[in-house]
């Protein structure tokens, strides 16, 4: 019996780290962001749109069903140029819905010899590296949640993508139903609170961070904003979604007293902590996967304000 029993847990054992996200993967997804040849990815470049292509192969990978339409990537406009942002969702049992967003632009290149190119390794292909690492987590498995994985466009220049896409009539259906949206960004380096912690904005707005702390996995934990004064809340792109009421939180690791990479030429690859940034994910899924309609129900208090 005892035989048995040993290879029950070895076999459950092996099981569970085999659902494991790879830092191999994830260092695949940055990399294939962030590489040269995505020339930072600004908005209205082709690099851009080969970028939103990118992410859009990766969300039929993970079998995900289109938002609306026949397509992952959903056009718009902005001052005569064109652009995409990227949607796709996996149905659950609920039509109650988990929203998984990061930005997949940066700034582009710049006129100077030597390194020109703003890869944005961090800013954002690690959150972008999350959602997708999410997908994959949960392709073959059975959630009560529907999910919604979104890739935003044009950050950079004013969180556009996400004010066009979160203002699109056709998509009314799926975000009626979306009780929380985790918008990542930036979680490539060590937090200021350590390994396998990060911090979420507007944390005084609701009990989101309690109500993930409660069901952490793995010693995960989510810290109150240490950069109030900054309004982060307010300066990325949740903050289209807490418009339409919903629970919309930015979480990150960047470590603002030491981050010389932000917008700089050296946010490359190797400004990537991978073990950590891996951890984050697996740990963030498994967490995730202990949510359902009754036990995750997160609600803003009165200090939020939807207009502004």
């Amino acid at each position: 019996m005892k035989k048995v029993i040993s290879i029950v847990l070895i076999a459950q054992s092996f099981l569970s780290f085999a659902q494991n996200i790879s830092k191999e993967r994830v260092v695949g997804i940055v990399s294939a962001l962030a590489s040269d040849e995505m020339k930072g990815r600004k908005f209205g470049t082709p690099e851009n749109d080969k970028s939103a292509e990118y992410i859009a192969q990766e969300f039929k990978k993970n079998n995900l069903d289109y938002c609306f339409g026949d397509s992952y990537l959903v056009p718009f406009e902005y001052k005569g140029q064109k652009g995409y942002n990227v949607c796709g969702i996996k149905k659950g049992k609920s039509e109650q819905s988990l929203a998984f967003s990061a930005h997949f632009d940066h700034i582009g290149t710049n006129n100077k010899e030597g390194d020109n190119i703003y890869n944005g390794a961090d800013d954002d292909a690690s959150g972008v590296s999350t959602v997708i690492g999410l997908a994959d987590y949960f392709k073959d498995k059975k959630t009560d949640f529907s999910m919604v994985f979104m890739a935003f466009n044009a950050e950079e220049i004013g969180l556009i993508g996400s004010k066009a896409l979160s203002e699109n009539q056709n998509l009314t259906p799926v975000f009626n139903n979306i009780k929380a949206l985790f918008n990542f960004e930036m979680l490539a380096t060590e937090s200021q609170f350590g390994k396998n912690a990060v911090f979420m904005t507007g944390d005084e707005f609701s009990d989101f961070d309690e109500l993930i702390n409660a069901n952490a996995v793995n010693g995960l934990k989510v810290y109150p904003d240490p950069y109030q004064g900054q309004q982060l809340f307010y300066r990325s792109d949740n903050v289209n979604f807490v418009k339409r009421k919903i629970i919309a939180h930015s979480i990150s690791t960047v470590d603002m007293n030491k981050a010389f990479h932000y917008h700089a030429v050296n946010d490359d690859i190797n400004i990537v902590d991978a073990d950590n940034l891996t951890n984050i994910i697996n740990n963030f899924a498994k967490t995730i996967e202990k949510f359902n309609t009754k036990n995750f129900q997160p609600k803003y208090n009165d200090k939020i304000k939807y207009d502004f």
